[in-house]
């Protein structure tokens, strides 16, 4: 292994296990912020009481894969100027920028935040201690909007012109609507909500089949939020690919198959010079991943808003056949997609057969429930493994470039740096982020067991509200 590929392998490390942490934090932030004002707004003291304490249980999780994934985000700042100093000199007058504004929104307005809301029970007067956590949610998001420009100007280059070999920002407008910024913004957005929502549903079916009725809820809840995300997310994925023709056709080209591999070669090679312009073969295994698990997450999530909603179904006949009806679309679209590959072939056999067993599910929900239960537990990890394989897709698919058509890897690598403290710090940063990563999971599995009795955030203050 090189000492090139040795500085990738760490960046990938380092960015795949963050992103871990991130985006379970931008799917879960919105569902407690839900939850807060949910309870904020009961007037019954009971229902109140009830609802903060399941606010407190899936804020703690919240705040515990926080905390952590902060630390992890520490180091991917310094590898711009360790190891990657020729992206930083190349591009660091345009997107050093967005960086920076993602790093201040990130460490201070959304920190700030948070640390208001999680001392702020019983200091805040209810509403504005609610509106904490919505600040945290917006700025949250706001975040990783900073980091998709950053990240979006690396896959299609836009607003800037190049002297003296360093490019030099002439349009932030061109740089903040980046097509590439924005649709992969949106299909984060509902790759994440898909996972909170399910995350929710999971360990909500695990306190379910325990006896415990409170989750029945949060269970719905989830599983709501997991369905109409899924939808989301197939849209927004499929926007990518005809974006793609225009800003990267090598890896359109990889995707699709046939000649345009070739086509895509010979106008690299016309443009830039003689080289090996296409990316590794097991670049396809991403896509691979991500599309399978989506379809299979989707239908999942579907069919369980069929059983969790049976009941209030069960009371409207009407509503029922319709919401079986149009639930069953979108559901032929992830089946067709299982079985062949894409949606597109057999649609109407596949969505008559889909929305046939949909209507057994609402009439035989009583017998699915456990097993649903089950199913919701298991599919708890599998949106984490769909958006890794979407990551891979991403970034692996415009190699050789780091900054598409501009600056090749080989060209950011710092010039001076050792193999041996290459290696040295790629095995270091693997075993402090393996520690952190079990840490988190570790104590999210532990007071998620315990439930929202023994959850130890917001425990009321001494002290009345002042503001």
């Amino acid at each position: 292994m090189e000492l090139l590929d040795l500085a990738r392998l760490q960046f990938a490390l380092t960015t795949g296990v963050h992103w871990l942490f991130v985006i379970l934090t931008l799917g879960l932030v919105p569902i407690v912020a839900v939850m807060h004002t949910s309870a904020v707004r009961a007037r019954d003291p009971d229902t109140r009481a009830a609802r903060e304490r399941m606010t407190r249980f899936w804020g703690q999780l919240y705040v515990i894969n926080y905390a952590l994934g902060i630390a992890t985000g520490l180091v991917m700042e310094f590898q711009f100027g360790l190891n990657w100093s020729g992206l930083s000199k190349f591009t660091g007058n345009v997107f050093g920028a967005p960086l920076a504004l993602e790093t201040l929104i990130a460490f201070f307005a959304e920190s700030t935040f948070l640390g208001m809301w999680i001392f702020g029970w019983g200091r805040l007067r209810p509403w504005a201690h609610a509106s904490m956590i919505w600040l945290v949610t917006l700025t949250a998001y706001a975040s990783a909007y900073w980091v998709l420009v950053a990240n979006g100007y690396m896959q299609a280059p836009t607003g800037h012109v190049i002297r003296d070999g360093v490019a030099y920002l002439t349009d932030f407008a061109a740089l903040l609507t980046n097509p590439s910024a924005l649709v992969a913004l949106g299909h984060v957005m509902a790759a994440a909500l898909l996972t909170g929502g399910l995350f929710v549903a999971g360990i909500s079916a695990h306190h379910l089949l325990r006896g415990r009725g409170e989750f029945r809820g949060p269970l719905r809840s989830g599983v709501l939020v997991a369905a109409v995300a899924s939808l989301a997310v197939y849209v927004a994925g499929a926007l990518q690919y005809p974006l793609l023709a225009t800003t990267q056709p090598m890896k359109l080209g990889m995707l699709s198959g046939g000649a345009g591999v070739a086509q895509a070669q010979r106008a690299m090679e016309a443009a830039h010079g003689p080289g090996d312009y296409i990316p590794p073969h097991w670049t396809v295994w991403g896509q691979y991943v991500m599309l399978w698990l989506g379809y299979v997450l989707g239908l999942v999530a579907l069919f369980a808003v069929i059983i969790a909603f049976r009941d209030g179904l069960a009371r409207r006949r009407s509503v029922a056949v319709l919401v079986t009806l149009l639930a069953a679309l979108p559901a032929g679209e992830f089946a067709g997609g299982i079985a062949f590959g894409e949606a597109g072939p057999h649609r109407l056999p596949i969505y008559a057969a889909v929305a046939l067993l949909m209507a057994a599910a609402l009439i035989y929900g009583d017998r699915l429930t456990r097993p649903l239960h089950r199913l919701l537990i298991f599919a708890i990890p599998l949106p984490f493994l769909a958006s890794v394989g979407g990551w891979v897709l991403r970034e692996t698919g415009r190699q050789p470039w780091i900054v598409y058509g501009e600056l090749t890897t080989a060209q950011a690598l710092s010039p001076g740096v050792g193999y041996g403290t290459m290696l040295t710090s790629l095995l270091s940063f693997a075993l402090v982020l393996g520690a952190l990563a079990v840490t988190d999971w570790t104590l999210i599995i532990r007071y998620a067991r315990r439930g929202p009795h023994a959850a130890h955030l917001g425990q009321p203050a001494q002290t009345r509200p002042t503001f």
